[in-house]
Formats: structure tokens, sequence, C-alpha cells
């Protein structure tokens, strides 16, 4: 596989590795990155699924130049995706939640900026109403796919029973030589009661466990648009997501994204709050614990992804994200949801 395209010696004391330890290694770093992309359809009905609003006789008038201006717009921000510290490389993998189908994926990866890095995309077709799905596009040079599945959201209620949503997309592969895998999830909405996604926290817990049971080692990253903030009850209680590092058991996950929320910005914004629902949390395996020990993949830091042009810059929404629709009206935007970024690095041998 080939090497990621930054490559760190002293440079890195920045981040307090030890100055001799530094002069003497050289250092490979990892984006992997998530986005909401709010409502990737295309123009044609899919066959039972209510994406009626999202044609061009629905509510939003969803015609080819729209849709192409959104495809567009997507793809500038992801091809973007981390280049602040991988200016010439981005992201190795980027964790995607409602997009329509593999058509809408196979048109995203051919827009110019992802093409020109040979974007391909890991994705099951699942049972939503809406037709969303979440998915994985990958920098096949950085991350090698070998196994993709759809593990389903079990609705436990009787009454729940003929409900269907978006399931856990696991995609296992290698990064650095390592055996790494990425949950993608897209958690019940806020217009159902926290039981919903309680229920999806302790399923994920699940996923998660029976990954580590398989292979102790595995680099475990869970990711998506949890519709809850890190210290609501499906993240911090039901998953075990701890915020700090020091107090993540062997059986926790480490969540980074409280400190973040609680300095006061988010992902997307409700009655001018910030909301932080777009989270990377991670498994033991990748925390360092203040070792400095670097010989395999580890977390180096984490960003909330913003650009000037991501926000509305007047009216009533000022200083929210812009979205694709405002108050019934195309803004030609990207997405109410910000991206979110982990670096991971590794000591080259």
């Amino acid at each position: 596989m080939k090497k990621s395209g930054l490559m760190l010696l002293t440079m890195l004391l920045f981040m307090g590795i030890n100055p001799i330890l530094a002069q003497q290694k050289t250092f490979s770093v990892y984006a992997i990155g998530f986005y909401n992309l709010e409502n990737l359809f295309d123009t044609c009905h899919d066959a039972g699924k209510n994406d009626y609003e999202y044609l061009p006789e629905g509510t939003n008038k969803w015609t080819g130049m729209k849709y192409t201006h959104k495809l567009r717009n997507m793809a500038r921000v992801l091809s973007e995706m981390g280049t602040d510290k991988l200016p010439k490389i981005g992201c190795a993998a980027i964790g995607l939640a409602e997009v329509e189908n593999a058509k809408c994926l196979e048109d995203l990866c051919n827009q110019e900026p992802l093409k020109d890095k040979n974007f391909q995309f890991a994705h099951v077709e699942g049972p939503d109403q809406r037709g969303v799905d979440c998915a994985l596009l990958y920098n096949p040079t950085l991350f090698s796919v070998r196994n993709v599945k759809l593990i389903p959201y079990i609705y436990r209620l009787p009454q729940d029973s003929l409900k269907a949503t978006r399931g856990f997309l696991v995609v296992s592969g290698s990064m650095a030589d390592e055996h790494v895998t990425i949950i993608v999830n897209h958690l019940p909405s806020r217009g159902a009661p926290s039981f919903y996604r309680e229920e999806g926290g302790l399923q994920l817990k699940a996923v998660k466990d029976s990954l580590i049971a398989e292979d102790p080692n595995v680099k475990l990253l869970i990711m998506g648009d949890m519709n809850d903030d890190p210290q609501d009850i499906s993240m911090a209680k039901c998953l075990g997501a701890k915020r700090k590092i020091k107090d993540v058991g062997d059986s926790d996950l480490y969540n980074p994204w409280w400190d973040v929320l609680a300095s006061g910005t988010g992902t997307l914004m409700y009655n001018s709050a910030w909301n932080l629902f777009d989270q990377i949390i991670l498994s033991p395996s990748l925390l360092d614990r203040d070792k400095k020990d670097y010989s395999s993949l580890k977390l180096f830091s984490h960003q909330i992804f913003r650009r000037d042009y991501l926000f509305q810059k007047d009216g009533k929404y000022k200083g929210y994200p812009l979205r694709t629709h405002g108050s019934g009206e195309w803004l030609d935007g990207y997405s109410d949801h910000l991206p979110t970024i982990v670096y991971l690095i590794k000591a080259q041998k």
C-alpha cells in the first residue's frame, strides 16, 4: 500500500513528541472524515421509497440543474476535507449520510475534484422509508476495502414492527498495513423519542463488541449523524463513549467531541445554539495514552471542517451552515451539517 502524502519529521515537535524520537523517525498521517450531505437525491423516483419531494414535480422542484449543483457543492467540500494537514492528499476515507442510492454515489465520485483522486465508494442499499442511506467514500491507495456489510437497526417494540430506518454500514479493510474497520450510521431523528437513539447506541455497542471479539487489535471508528450530542444517554451511556482518554476502559470508546461542543461550537445549529451530532468515535486501540508510541495507528488530532463558504452570510440564519433549501427557497448551499475529521498517525519503519 502506498504511504500517505504527509511525512512529518522534526515538525512533529508541536505534537509533544520527544525531540530525540522525532529526529529519528518519519511519520505518516491519515485523515478520516464524516459528512451528512443533507439529502443527496437524484431526480428519479426509486420504487417503494418516499422520495417524491426530490422529483422535478415535487415540493422542492428538484431538477437536473439543482442536482448538478448539489453534486458540485458536495464534491468541493469532500475534496477539501483533510487538506488543512494533508494539502495534496485529503481524506483517506469519508463516511456519508443522507445519500439516496448508488447512482448518486457514482455521479458524486465522477465530479472532477473527487475523480482526480480516484475516490471509490462502499454502499449497501438500505430499507429507510425516505430512501436515504449511509456510505463510505475512500481513496483506494490509502484504504484497501476487504468487506462491506449492512447490519440492520432493529425496532424492538411491537408497535414499530413495520418501521424501517438506516442500518449500520460496516466497512473493513487495511490502512497503513493495519486492520481498520469503519462503522457509518445515522441514528433515528430528533422527531423520535430519545429511546430510539438509545436503542441505536446499544446496538452499535453490540456491533462494536462483536468486531473486537473477532480481532482485539482492530482499529475501529464509529462515525455518523447520531442525532444526539456526546453527553446524551445514547452516546455516553448506551454506547459507552467517554469524554476523557484516562476514563476509557478496555470495553469503552473515546469520544473527542465532548470538549469541542463544551467550547461553544458544533456541527449544526438549532435556535441559535450549536449541537454536535456528527461524531467520530474511536476504539481504545487507537489511543496512545501518553506513551508516545506511534508504532501503530493512533489518534493525532480532530477538527470540525470549516470554510467561509459553508456559512450563511446574512439574514435570519446568519452564521448557520448554508443548506440546500431554506424557508422554502433553493439556496444552492451545501448542508445543514458541518463535516468532522480525525487524523491518525503512525511511525514509519
